[in-house]
């Protein structure tokens, strides 16, 4: 079986070289061993050192040169935003004291929808919008970025 032990980034490779693609959601992208198998019928043990976050638009290089593309599966997010600069801040806050994953794209955070969040958000002044796209939440302070696991960068 191939076995997929190194990351590149999207914008360290070209997708056009894809020979492979497997679609995951965000819970699904943080791993570090498991069999996978892409849309194509690529079968690949994902061996890596530790866990990682594997991002939208990531390559996974199998052992034989070849590289399957990582595509975030689109999930249902709440878009957040406010006036202010201040103003995100705070919400930014506020949602990471709950510590819920999160986020940041171009001035806007995103959550994994939550009623119980969403009335909070609102409750504090926030704009929500509900879209389908890939989670790409951030690590954590504890948490290692993909960059961090010896692979390409």
């Amino acid at each position: 079986m191939k076995r997929a032990t190194t990351i590149k980034h999207l914008d360290a490779w070209d997708p056009a070289e894809a020979v492979d693609r497997i679609v995951l959601d965000a819970d699904q992208r943080h791993r570090r061993r498991m069999v996978l198998t892409g849309e194509g019928g690529t079968v690949f043990l994902l061996d890596l050192p530790r866990p990682v976050m594997l991002k939208d638009g990531d390559g996974l290089v199998l052992d034989d040169a070849s590289i399957v593309r990582v595509i975030g599966k689109p999930e249902p997010l709440i878009e957040v935003t406010a006036t202010t600069a201040q103003e995100l801040t705070r919400l930014a806050w506020h949602i990471g004291n709950r510590h819920v994953d999160m986020q940041m794209v171009g001035g806007k955070l995103r959550i994994r929808r939550d009623h119980v969040l969403e009335s909070m958000l609102l409750g504090l002044g926030a704009k929500l919008t509900p879209i389908e796209a890939p989670f790409d939440p951030e690590p954590g302070a504890y948490g290692h970025r993909e960059g961090d696991n010896g692979h390409d960068h």
